[in-house]
């Protein structure tokens, strides 16, 4: 997974991984589709921000097509025991532990439902607060029925996580869609973030990926006092406020 070439200190990364059933839409990914990509990768070129796509299955015509200045592309392989929303955490923990020393900000988000508005890389609010962790969010709080479902699994497996969510029940639930901050406190959260996933979700015959679960709970738990969440990072989940422009992403 190293990056032959020169790596900006600033990028937004994300991953496309096909040929896995995916749990969100219920059905498989066709392997070569960039239209899926494609409003993802055109916001970043429009305001001058990098991107790296990690993916495992375009083909050397589609990337040689849209690789540009703002978009890299860099292969990888599924794993079979992973969901890849929750797979993607090894990915990106991999690539910062390769890069740590090149890069200075990064953020992560979904690819095919968000699309930058304004590049945060440049936005003093951003560069002033090096020690927080920037993220989505809905306009709900973290207890409600989907996110009891979507943590059967975890709060089984870890002796804490019905303890934290009692505790935090009436705080707003964060969305892992979109994460981003100083390399110095980004790099160590996706290694935590990962290591919950293999040592506590991968026997998860659940419906639910615990993505969410596990984001929350480690922003919750270990980075309380770190957060920055909602406006300007994201406009509201699921409002598909398209004529939105103050905010750096908008999520559906």
């Amino acid at each position: 997974m190293i990056f032959t070439q020169h790596i900006p200190p600033s990028v937004v990364m994300a991953c496309h991984l096909t040929g896995i059933y995916d749990v969100n839409r219920n059905y498989i990914l066709n392997d070569n589709d960039f239209s899926l990509v494609k409003e993802w990768a055109d916001s970043l070129k429009q305001q001058h921000a990098a991107g790296v796509l990690f993916h495992n299955n375009f083909s050397e015509d589609t990337i040689s097509s849209y690789e540009n200045k703002w978009l890299h592309f860099i292969k990888v392989d599924a794993h079979p025991d992973f969901n890849p929303n929750v797979y993607r955490y090894y990915i990106y923990s991999e690539f910062l532990k390769l890069h740590r020393e090149q890069l200075t900000n990064v953020f992560l988000t979904d690819v095919t439902d968000v699309e930058m508005l304004n590049n945060p890389f440049i936005d003093p609010f951003f560069l002033k607060q090096p020690a927080v962790i920037f993220c989505g969010d809905e306009p709900k709080q973290l207890q409600n029925e989907w996110m009891e479902q979507h943590s059967a699994h975890l709060r089984i497996q870890i002796p804490d996580y019905a303890f934290y969510e009692a505790e935090h029940a009436e705080d707003v639930l964060l969305n892992c869609g979109i994460i981003g901050g100083n390399i110095n406190l980004m790099a160590p959260f996706v290694e935590q973030l990962w290591k919950i996933h293999e040592t506590y979700n991968s026997n998860n015959g659940t419906a639910f990926t615990g993505d969410m679960g596990a984001f929350n709970y480690l922003l919750r738990t270990a980075y309380q006092h770190f957060i920055c969440n909602g406006a300007p990072v994201n406009t509201i989940f699921k409002s598909y406020e398209r004529e939105r422009k103050d905010c750096w992403f908008r999520h559906k």
